[in-house]
């Protein structure tokens, strides 16, 4: 007998077979994407979304020229993921072959290329075994980050990044500045940063359990901005070449420091702003760090005789004295100094009848101190502070020094008088010039600037510098103090002199205080403007604490050589006309 099959139990069964399972698998997903979600997608992101800082580049600093003075170039760090490491072998590519090599050596290869110490990689390697990333050499240039890349090993990755290049060195440096770990550190890098300053940005990618980014999952959260391009207003070969004499100069005096300033007349633009010594920005620990500024605007000194013609300008235009004025000078002066104080001229002579012009041109100290008795010493404090002393330039350069002009509660008989022939008070290399340029200007002071404008990545242009000038003196008593002038490199300055060309100048040589006290040693230099008939350029060159010549006849050399450049560079055609003729004796 046969029976019928009992297919319906069976059916039954795998019915309820099949439920239970789709039941699981409905259980495991609630689990998955409800209940545990939040945790496994943290998780999920924590094992698999990298971040990565994108950098913008810094601005470049450039010179009037469109010359690259400092720049951004691309520097990478070398890093690894340890926890993709084999500690015992790694897969390299051998001639188009993967093969496995011990880990050591293919940390030794790393260490060759980078110079990073082996001990020092496999200390980053192994320090934190799980972690997805390590440095194992930073800021390495395009040349070692393609033979670290042409290794092929698979845990070894390059981050890119911008650092800083400086490609004239030393040309300029003290100007330029430089940056350090933490920053703009000195100069036209620290005072233009707003201008400079980069804005990273980040980007973020989802990579693979074993570390291999994943393709099209890159999203940029935030872009990197690039920063500005700031245009001094130097001019690179006239700066090159004054470095260059003020560093031969320098070593023949065996001077201490040395600077040089150039400014346009007509615009108050600094052409040269030299130093020496001049500090490298690419390696700035070539020098001493007191020379990583720019002296010309940070270190005050007294100026001596260069500061006479400012007192004479004074005095002129407040109309207390005229140009042929006459005087009887002796060479040594007590009139109304206190006990056993007083004055004397830096040679013996009788008494003189000299003019004014004469006294300017003869640099005679005691015939400044007459001619400084005509004017009150809250007077002569108001034209010092209309000059721009006791007070920083335009330019507010980094480390700038005000200089000091006394308060008048400090002011005694002598420095009253003094301070008319520079000293007792302290100036820096750019208000001098600046003096000079007001000179040359017919009285009228512009402000000195450096910088020409800042050029945005956007097209936009900021930072122009202010061109108003302020009137100091009359131009009467500006042109006929620079007509005076003329008369010192034929009369009393060898070496000045350029055949064809009316130049005019001041020496000035002065005593270096320390702890109040005057010391042998002195302050050498050389002020004056090209062409004098019609003023285009100021020229400041000093030297500190010479060995050799000290008197301003050492400093004349590197003011003459630095002038004929000038001549020969700008295309300045000879002069015109002759030296006014303005008596020097009565």
């Amino acid at each position: 007998m046969r029976y019928p099959r009992r297919t319906g139990g069976r059916l039954a069964l795998t019915v309820v077979l099949v439920a239970l399972l789709v039941a699981g698998f409905v259980v495991r997903l609630v689990d998955v994407q409800i209940v545990r979600a939040a945790e496994l997608v943290a998780s999920a992101d924590d094992t698999r979304t990298v971040t990565l800082t994108t950098y913008g580049s810094r601005g470049s600093i450039v010179a009037s020229d469109g010359t690259v003075l400092a720049q951004s170039v691309d520097r990478f760090d070398i890093t690894a993921s340890p926890r993709q490491v084999d500690l015992d072998s790694t897969e390299v590519k051998k001639d188009g072959t993967w093969t496995k090599v011990p880990t050591t050596e293919a940390i030794a290869a790393i260490a060759q290329i980078t110079g990073t110490p082996a001990a020092d990689i496999l200390t980053a390697l192994t320090a934190d075994p799980e972690s997805q990333f390590a440095f194992l050499a930073q800021g390495v240039t395009l040349e070692v980050y393609r033979k670290v890349a042409a290794l092929d090993i698979p845990w070894v990755y390059a981050q890119v990044h911008p650092s800083r290049s400086y490609p004239l060195g030393a040309v300029g440096g003290n100007l330029v500045g430089f940056l350090g770990t933490d920053g703009p550190q000195a100069g036209t890098e620290a005072n233009e940063d707003s201008c400079l300053a980069a804005t990273d940005g980040t980007t973020t990618y989802e990579s693979s359990a074993d570390g291999v980014r994943l393709p099209g999952t890159e999203v940029v959260d935030t872009a990197a901005q690039d920063g500005g391009t700031v245009r001094l207003t130097i001019d690179t070969d006239l700066q090159w070449y004054a470095q260059q004499v003020l560093d031969r100069e320098a070593r023949k005096l065996g001077a201490e420091w040395a600077v040089a300033m150039v400014v346009e007349v007509k615009t108050g633009r600094i052409l040269t702003a030299a130093d020496w010594p001049s500090v490298d920005p690419n390696d700035v620990n070539l020098v001493q760090d007191n020379a990583w500024g720019a002296r010309s605007f940070s270190s005050p000194y007294e100026p001596g005789s260069i500061m006479k013609p400012v007192t004479v300008a004074s005095e002129l235009d407040a109309g207390v004295i005229s140009p042929t004025e006459q005087w009887s000078v002796p060479w040594h002066y007590t009139n109304g100094l206190p006990g056993d104080h007083y004055i004397q001229d830096a040679w013996w002579h009788g008494t003189m009848p000299w003019t004014t012009a004469g006294i300017l041109v003869n640099s005679s100290n005691v015939g400044l101190s007459q001619i400084s008795e005509k004017m009150s010493a809250a007077e002569r404090r108001d034209y010092l502070l209309k000059f721009g002393f006791n007070q920083g330039t335009e330019v507010d350069f980094w480390g700038e020094s005000s200089g000091t002009v006394l308060p008048l509660d400090e002011v005694d008989a002598i420095t009253n008088r003094t301070q008319g022939f520079g000293q007792g008070i302290a100036v820096t290399a750019a208000q001098m010039v600046s003096a000079y340029q007001t000179l040359g200007n017919h009285g009228v002071r512009l402000p000195l600037s450096l910088v020409d404008e800042c050029d945005h990545p956007d097209g936009s242009v900021s930072e122009v510098p202010d061109r108003e000038g302020t009137r100091v003196v009359s131009a009467d008593a500006a042109d006929t103090t620079v007509a005076m002038l003329e008369q010192v490199p034929t009369v009393v300055l060898d070496g000045v002199a350029i055949p064809g060309y009316r130049i005019a100048a001041k020496t000035g040589t002065a005593e270096v205080a320390e702890g109040g006290v005057y010391t042998d040693d002195r302050i050498i230099s050389v002020a004056g403007l090209l062409p004098a008939e019609d003023p285009e350029y100021a020229v400041v060159v000093s030297f500190a604490k010479p060995d050799t010549i000290k008197t301003s006849a050492g400093a004349a050399p590197a003011f003459a050589d630095l002038t004929k450049q000038i001549i020969k560079e700008f295309r300045i055609p000879p002069s015109t006309g002759s030296t006014p003729d303005i008596p020097l004796t009565w």
